[in-house]
């Protein structure tokens, strides 16, 4: 599913990942930690094209996503669903209308978007605040949201960047649950995060980043720096 092969990226004289290997299985969940400034937001902008590695080679769900033409990256993101810590919704757009936008603008037809973002919605318990915009929300719907549209083309990857760090401990709590849900019906979810709690209490796979480098790989573990 995910697969890093020696993985170097440098902006300058700064090394940011130096010799990063390491795997993901289609339906693992996996919890990426370690301290600011260790790669995490990096490699999460690697695994959607935001950037390039330096050396080294990135294979997704079927791509091998550092020979990428521009071209190409639009229809490979919809592979991957990607959730950030500040939301990224639209303000002026309702909840439906956030939502769907991500269906308009890959060319979705009308019938496909009136069918499948109710469901989507009512997954992320939100279809009640269809019409609600933003501003109506709370931090947690509004990730509900966010985690609602990057559902929209049945990613086989969620990338998860932060997602609980505007939040408060019950919010959090409710994201996290959502995306264990989603992982439970064979989505593969990559979460990078610096809540302890919540590494500590999912018992999943931790994957420990230390100054660009994975520094411990646990199949049941802990966040420990």
């Amino acid at each position: 599913m995910i697969i890093f092969e020696n993985i170097v990226k440098t902006y300058g004289n700064l090394s940011a990942l130096d010799g990063v290997n390491f795997s993901v299985d289609q339906g693992e969940f996996v919890s990426l930690v370690g301290p600011s400034g260790s790669g995490k937001s990096t490699l999460i902008k690697l695994l959607i094209c935001e950037e390039r590695p330096t050396k080294g080679k990135i294979f997704i769900a079927g791509f091998e996503v550092t020979s990428l033409s521009p071209d190409q990256i639009p229809f490979y993101r919809r592979h991957v669903g990607v959730v950030f810590q500040d939301y990224k919704l639209l303000p002026d757009k309702n909840v439906f209308e956030n939502v769907s936008y991500a269906m308009e603008v890959s060319g979705r037809s009308r019938l496909e978007i009136r069918s499948q973002v109710p469901k989507i919605l009512d997954l992320v318990g939100l279809f009640e605040k269809k019409d609600n915009y933003p501003v109506e929300l709370s931090g947690g719907e509004r990730q509900r949201v966010a985690i609602a549209r990057s559902l929209v083309h049945q990613p086989k990857l969620i990338a998860a960047d932060e997602p609980t760090g505007n939040l408060d401990p019950v919010n959090t709590w409710e994201i996290i649950q959502l995306l264990l849900k989603i992982n439970q019906q064979g989505t593969t979810v990559l979460l990078a995060t610096h809540n302890k709690e919540v590494v500590d209490s999912l018992q999943k796979r931790v994957i420990t980043l230390n100054n660009g480098r994975i520094v411990r790989d646990q199949m049941r573990g802990k966040y420990v720096i």
